[in-house]
């Protein structure tokens, strides 16, 4: 463990309150986000429907259909790239944990379409010909132009969408299912020249155009947001390891220093990709939360051991060069619409909710959900911003069992709890759970700001 070279006094410095609204930003609202891929898909129909005469009999009927999912699928592998491509309008309004739910609910569709798509065209057009489908689909995979490279990246999209599922996500370390997800670049890239040289569909004129704009302008925002605007933003602020503080059973707190980071604009409740410069962590950025609000020279992460990344993190010595990106999230103080305020951590969930704590305006009340004492995180940390602002702190401890109805639980806890805005940090299941339990406890469905730990 690396030993202390930043002050225990500068652990929770008092920060200003709110400070989100001094930086007004462009954020994009989630049910514009949706009107605006809801509106391509329609376009994407239209190109179907104006380039084609006339359907007739099964084998038009099928190859129809084929053609649809195709377009939709086409349409779709950019969109999904383009939800996880960290721009940052659609980071600040929609926020990182919805945009991953949406991800993979849009995989799956993907895959869905995909396999309908192939199934449906090698039978319609095996209809046609007089061929068994295996033959048809034969001949359109060795005689057909680009189908080699479709077929290569048709493979990888499904390998990847079964990878992905969540029983088989649960067996996979955060970096092995992210090296396998990179597959998806691949695919997509292997699957565009056929979309054009046997899409009819796409027709040789503003279809075709928007079409290349959709694929080019996606792999340009890709390279921008995700390679070289992290470099820009390393090369600016010099990110390094200060100090590894442990805070309790297999969690550290992780202390960065570097230059001029109030330039970051960071609010309290984001997120930052870290990417140590050290064997073995190279090659993977992993999502950590901010757990104390930023400061112009240094910033604060708290990590739990949840995987060979994390655990590693443990051991970094001071002076490790860290490649950074972000700020992300919308689980800030923009969402606050109520002066009541409950923040709720399970376990390590914690850490984006202890930088809130300190800076939301309003009555704020903030429960720790753990299961033994050992692993309550920031106790003494949270009893003095508690006693500076006059919020209150609670712990909510023990078994599911011993904890009885969460709701009920809060609502002990919480006066007057169906008037609170709620903030929601923890592992996706018990994140699930605990919004059953808000909902019927009284409070809003509009008024739960979750942030569950997906990927």
């Amino acid at each position: 463990m690396s030993t202390a070279t930043v002050p225990k006094s500068r652990q929770a410095p008092a920060g200003p309150r709110h400070r989100a609204a001094a930086h007004p930003s462009l954020a994009l609202p989630p049910g514009a986000a949706l009107g605006l891929i809801a509106a391509g898909a329609l376009g994407v129909l239209g190109l179907w429907w104006m380039n084609t005469a006339s359907v007739v009999g099964a084998a038009g009927w099928l190859t129809g259909a084929g053609r649809i999912a195709g377009l939709l699928a086409g349409y779709a592998a950019p969109v999904l790239l383009l939800l996880m491509a960290r721009l940052p309008p659609v980071e600040r309004g929609v926020g990182a944990d919805r945009l991953a739910r949406w991800h993979a609910y849009g995989g799956r569709w993907l895959v869905g379409l995909v396999t309908v798509h192939v199934l449906t065209v090698i039978w319609g057009y095996a209809l046609t010909d007089g061929r068994g489908p295996v033959g048809e689909g034969v001949e359109i995979v060795f005689h057909y132009p680009d189908m080699l490279k479709a077929t290569a990246g048709t493979l990888l999209m499904l390998g990847t969408g079964a990878v992905s599922a969540r029983a088989a996500r649960r067996r996979l370390s955060y970096e092995t299912w992210y090296y396998l997800h990179l597959a998806t670049y691949l695919a997509v890239a292997l699957a565009f020249a056929h979309q054009l040289t046997t899409g009819a569909d796409l027709g040789g004129g503003p279809g075709r155009a928007a079409w290349y704009a959709l694929y080019f302008g996606t792999a340009a925002l890709l390279g921008w947001f995700r390679l070289l605007r992290p470099w820009l933003l390393n090369r600016r602020h010099g990110l390094k390891v200060a100090e590894v503080r442990p805070e309790g059973p297999g969690v550290v707190s992780l202390f960065l220093s570097g230059r001029r980071l109030d330039e970051l604009r960071a609010e309290p409740g984001q997120f930052f990709r870290l990417q140590f410069q050290a064997p073995g962590l190279r090659w993977a950025a992993n999502p950590y939360s901010l757990s104390a609000p930023a400061r112009p020279d240094f910033l604060r992460f708290t990590v739990k051991d949840l995987g060979g990344h994390s655990a590693a993190v443990a051991g970094l010595r001071p002076g490790t060069r860290v490649r950074a990106e972000g700020p992300y999230g919308a689980f800030t103080g923009r969402q606050q619409r109520q002066r009541k305020v409950l923040l709720l951590g399970v376990g390590v969930g914690i850490t984006p909710l202890r930088a809130l704590f300190e800076t939301l305006p309003g009555e704020v009340t903030l429960v720790q959900r753990a299961r033994r004492t050992e692993d309550v995180l920031f106790r003494a940390e949270l009893a003095d911003v508690a006693r500076r602002r006059g919020a209150v702190v609670h712990e909510l401890l023990g078994s599911r069992e011993q904890v009885g109805d969460l709701g009920a639980a809060l609502a002990r806890l919480v006066p007057g709890l169906a008037e609170h805005e709620v903030y929601l940090c923890g592992p996706e299941a018990v994140a699930e759970e605990a919004v059953r339990a808000l909902r019927a406890a009284g409070v809003r469905p509009g008024r739960i700001h979750r942030e569950s730990f997906v990927f």
